[in-house]
């Protein structure tokens, strides 16, 4: 159907036949005389955004209400009818849909992370409020996406695909509309890492050319099977999207000729009952590959989303991912949330904070110190794939993948899983950061003396989790700082100088505005007061100013960069063992005469200080911008003609410098070497880990 009004009312008409549609073409006639002459980055006219939005609204099946707000979308914002305007000729619930999406707009013009962060507040407020604002605004996101490339600024293409990728794609996927999220990632991904996009790209177009006569033999078979078992199905083949493959391969550390499952087959049949028998067909006529079997039709996903998913070996060994489903599944598959909109049938919406995730963004909210922290763990809830757990009543908890038993007690409630003691895991008593699968059977203990402990945030996994240990640990926060505080007093201040301070205690009290020495010790812990202030004050004449760089931090050879956590001035190095980069999580150890040295968590060589804890301390990432950081890959590589060279060019091109280079082991065949190089953040490194597994020369590429 052409994309011009009369196609869209005819669109509407199919599926609203007893709808009043004369208001379409009055927000249509309002849109195009107040947008007037403007025009789109491609030098449409502007009227063809907000008809494609409405457009795609109606393809959905979506409420009169939503399709009149896709073609106003933007009026408010862009020219100068006003709200009242819009209230006086469309009424209260299509001032309100409008209101909601140009409050968005607004805050997306900025592109700082508060303001992406205010932006997702809002957007989880409205969508308790009203579900339609993120449909319309889903909608207006993926048309601007498919336009994208007229931007002419790389920075605005980029910094818009970041948030598409890290906010808008999650929302599609929680609210089940898959075809939506995967349209969303592919686009962000062409923007964002178009180099990788095309080796992808072009390394699919070759699978494909030669994958063709397996997806042939793999339906023909099926469509046999299944007629033999008197099914009747419809069999779609497919091969991975870009996107999809990036992620298995960043996931798995895997290069692309590593990759196993590229074929997908799509199975719809008439009933429940169809797909289990087709299941049961599928495994005796294929070898199944054990652990990749998952039921979502007796155990749904929180988005509604239904089928049976199965991996099966197929023609030459090759790796077949089955998705069964039933056509009405199929239908909930692809547009999720807007396959069974209730607002079609003039009748109240259901209350949408039952949708669990949603819910669980809610109390993030809640438990959030500010924006920012917020689009941290929002991030964290949304952006995973799931496992389904279970209480011991049977109720379903969703996690994202790698769930703790602390995210399971925290999913539960907030009180839940600050007072978690221990858990049984399957009848089985077992540690707190044991990881969950899909089908366990989990019982949370609790004990009211129970309190969260600050480790238990390195290895959670959900942002609901996390932000409750970081309020608790805020509430925390004096008593933390005091300790940190006796740390550094102790690390800091010589003898001579403890026994000065006792002396001279009511004079240094006084002279800093402090009541106690506890007080002292918070301030120094904090930050508030150096240790240099001290000696200052207590011997003026011995303090040796140490001298900054033009950033401000101590020259003592290493990199310099703001870390949060640590008294000023003091002399900080990064850890050779484990080449700690902004992004990763980090301790930091007290090394006498040294000052700190910064190792990633879970480096092996803090084994070593497990039984002296006055030597650790919290640390975090400050600001890093404009400062290079040495990362570590190991790399196992062709031994051919040009491959340092086609490395090489590879790592110039995308900004990561080479310092050092070693040939760790020799053989006939490949060569195993250590990369050091200077990359901005690990960020940086694992995009250029995901460039180089594209190249065919790269065995494999794995962090240092």
């Amino acid at each position: 159907m052409e994309r011009d009004i009369a196609g869209l009312i005819h669109k509407v008409k199919s599926y609203l036949p007893r709808a009043e549609l004369s208001v379409l073409e009055r927000a249509h006639v309002f849109a195009k005389e107040h947008h007037g002459a403007q025009k789109r980055a491609s030098g449409e006219p502007y009227i063809s955004h907000p008809l494609a939005v409405a457009h795609m609204l109606a393809d959905l099946k979506l409420d009169v209400p939503s399709v009149v707000t896709g073609l106003l979308h933007d009026t408010v914002e862009d020219t100068p009818a006003t709200l009242a305007d819009i209230k006086k000729e469309f009424g209260d619930e299509v001032s309100y849909l409008v209101d909601g999406i140009t409050k968005l707009s607004r805050i997306e013009l900025q592109s700082s992370n508060h303001t992406q962060a205010e932006n997702l507040r809002k957007f989880v407020l409205a969508m308790a409020q009203d579900m339609r604002v993120l449909l319309v605004k889903l909608m207006d996101r993926l048309h601007n996406m498919r336009t994208l490339h007229y931007l002419p600024s790389e920075d605005s293409r980029k910094r818009i695909s970041l948030e598409t990728l890290e906010i808008y794609s999650p929302l599609a996927e929680r609210i089940g509309m898959f075809s939506v999220q995967e349209q969303l990632q592919n686009l962000s991904f062409a923007n964002l890492n178009p180099d990788a996009h095309q080796a992808i790209m072009k390394r699919i177009a070759e699978f494909h050319e030669k994958g063709q006569d397996i997806v042939k033999q793999v339906i023909a078979n099926l469509e046999s099977i299944f007629e033999k078992g008197g099914i009747k199905a419809s069999i779609y083949g497919r091969e991975k999207k870009p996107y999809s493959v990036w992620r298995k391969m960043q996931k798995k550390n895997i290069n692309f000729d590593q990759l196993a499952d590229l074929f997908g087959f799509r199975i719809l049949v008439h009933s429940v009952a169809d797909c289990y028998q087709a299941l049961g067909l599928i495994h005796n006529a294929y070898l199944v590959k054990p652990q990749k079997f998952k039921d979502y039709i007796s155990t749904p996903k929180p988005n509604h989303y239904q089928s049976m998913h199965t991996t099966v070996i197929g023609p030459h060994g090759v790796l077949l991912e089955i998705q069964i489903r039933t056509h009405h599944m199929q239908e909930i598959a692809e547009r999720g949330v807007a396959a069974h909109w209730e607002y079609k049938q003039a009748v109240p919406s259901k209350d949408l904070k039952n949708y669990r995730w949603l819910r669980s963004l809610l109390d993030i909210l809640d438990q959030a110190s500010g924006a920012e922290e917020f689009l941290e763990h929002t991030k964290l809830e949304m952006f995973q794939d799931q496992v389904f757990c279970f209480t011991p009543k049977g109720d379903v908890i969703n996690l994202p993948s790698g769930a703790t038993v602390i995210d399971f007690a925290y999913a539960l409630h907030s009180e839940v899983g600050n007072h978690c003691k221990s858990a049984r895991v399957n009848g089985r008593v077992v540690p707190l950061r044991t990881e969950l699968r899909n089908g366990d059977q989990v019982e949370v203990l609790t004990d009211q003396t129970v309190q969260p402990l600050p480790d238990w945030e390195k290895f959670v996994v959900t942002g609901k989790a996390q932000a409750n240990i970081r309020r608790f640990m805020r509430s925390q926060k004096r008593s933390q700082f005091i300790k940190l505080g006796q740390s550094i007093y102790q690390n800091k201040f010589s003898e001579v100088h403890r026994n000065a301070i006792s002396e001279h205690q009511e004079k240094i009290l006084k002279h800093f505005a402090l009541q106690t020495m506890d007080d002292l010790y918070s301030s120094l812990g904090n930050g508030g007061i150096t240790p240099d202030r001290v000696k200052e004050f207590m011997f003026p004449e011995s303090v040796i100013k140490i001298s900054k760089d033009k950033k401000g931090s101590a020259l003592d050879g290493d990199l310099p960069v703001e870390v949060k956590g640590l008294f000023p001035g003091v002399a900080i190095h990064y850890a050779g063992c484990c080449h700690p980069l902004p992004g990763d999580k980090i301790t930091g150890i007290i090394v006498a005469g040294k000052g700190v040295t910064i190792h990633r968590a879970g480096c092996e060589l803090l084994q070593k200080y497990e039984d002296d804890p006055k030597k650790w301390i919290e640390v975090s990432w400050g600001k890093t911008a404009g400062s290079d950081f040495q990362g570590r890959l190991s790399m196992m590589v062709h031994n051919a003609v040009g491959t340092l060279g086609t490395i090489a060019t590879m790592m110039g091109k995308h900004e990561a410098n080479i310092v050092n280079l070693r040939v760790v082991k020799r053989h006939k065949d490949h060569f195993e070497i250590l990369f050091d190089l200077m990359v901005r953040d690990l960020k940086h490194l694992e995009q250029l880990v995901g460039l180089l597994r594209t190249l065919p020369s790269v065995q494999s590429v794995e962090r240092g």
